[in-house]
């Protein structure tokens, strides 16, 4: 079975990149603030930046292993790579660039269903038609391996979800281990099917996209998830539950134990917006003024000053929501999820 290992360390100008990771015929996305470490592990396993220690193993094939002074040059290393914002050269045409370096392009142009675009300059092309042109490029010589820099980075919102869907279908389609590097968590729960998450060159926590949301390790995993993480001191509430009094004031309650500093967890779409607090089975009622609404597809993203709601647009037309006015923002004790806040 073809599979990516490494566990390496490299220094970077702030902190020691420290990552061991073993990728299967599967996709791995790396997600994490600019400047955690993210390109540097692809950049080490393609052989453009080296470990001060460490391996890289793909297939049986040691590419790089710093105790047996093993360290193949990038073009040794069977590797496709897909860098931020594509880097292909405008003097030559999309067959050219797909066959610099000496792979083949006339399946993967159809393939990737560029074939009408063969003779045209990357100048002519759109943001969507540049990547299936990097994609082809990266995949003309047959790798082993996939990797991509940020592939969503470089295109406009309204070709993101389209091209993602897409790219989605191809890792599937290929099999190849891929690993690939973004800052946005709603790309890598889309094409992966696994994420970490690295924070100044450590790995966080690594699973399924749904067990980083259901079980994140920290509060830091759960806000690059999407989460709202609401800082507070947490002790012995009403009826067995857990009181958290949040830094701004508000009490909140939760059937997860805790006592001191703590963090509450709360994913913005388990939130409900109402003009008066509902007669319901959720046990939280917090009244906040709208500071902003933005429209993602057919939901709304309402942004309060102590944390964002996400609902239906239908929701937001039927009640009439501006910012500037009071809402109740609702959601139940079991939404309510605490962490230790250290």
């Amino acid at each position: 079975m073809a599979s990516l290992q490494f566990d390496l360390s490299l220094p970077l100008r702030d902190f020691d990149l420290e990552l061991a990771l073993d990728v299967g015929r599967e996709t791995v996305a790396l997600v994490g603030p600019s400047g955690s470490g993210k390109t540097s592990v692809l950049r080490a396993v393609a052989g453009l930046a080296h470990p001060a220690r460490g391996s890289v193993t793909c297939a049986g094939d040691v590419w790089f292993d710093s105790e047996r002074r093993i360290d193949k040059r990038p073009e040794e290393r069977s590797v496709g790579f897909v860098f931020q914002e594509y880097a292909l050269f405008p003097h030559l045409n999309v067959e050219q660039n797909v066959t610099f370096g000496g792979g083949r392009a006339d399946r993967l142009l159809w393939r990737l269903r560029i074939e009408h675009l063969a003779h045209a300059k990357p100048t002519e092309l759109s943001g969507g038609e540049r990547q299936r042109v990097a994609l082809a490029r990266a995949l003309a010589r047959d790798p082993r391996v996939l990797l991509l820099d940020e592939p969503m980075a470089a295109l406009d919102p309204h070709t993101r979800g389209r091209v993602r869907a897409e790219l989605h279908d191809l890792l599937r389609e290929l099999e190849l281990p891929a690993l690939l590097v973004t800052h946005d968590f709603e790309d890598a729960a889309a094409l992966a099917d696994r994420v970490g998450v690295l924070v100044d060159g450590k790995l966080r926590q690594v699973g399924t996209p749904a067990e980083l949301l259901g079980s994140p390790a920290d509060p830091f995993v759960a806000e690059f998830a999407g989460a709202n993480v609401l800082l507070g001191v947490a002790e012995a509430g009403p009826n067995g539950l857990t009181s958290l009094r949040l830094e701004d004031g508000h009490v909140v309650v939760s059937t997860d134990e805790a006592r001191g500093r703590a963090a509450l967890v709360l994913y913005p779409w388990d939130v409900s917006l109402a003009r008066t607090a509902p007669d319901d089975s959720a046990l939280n009622h917090l009244r906040g003024e709208i500071v902003s609404l933005v429209q993602v597809g057919n939901r709304m993203r309402v942004r309060l000053p102590f944390l964002t709601a996400e609902i239906t647009a239908a929701s937001a037309e039927r009640l009439e929501l501006r910012p500037g006015e009071q809402v109740v923002a609702s959601f139940k004790a079991t939404q309510a999820r605490l962490l230790p806040a250290d």
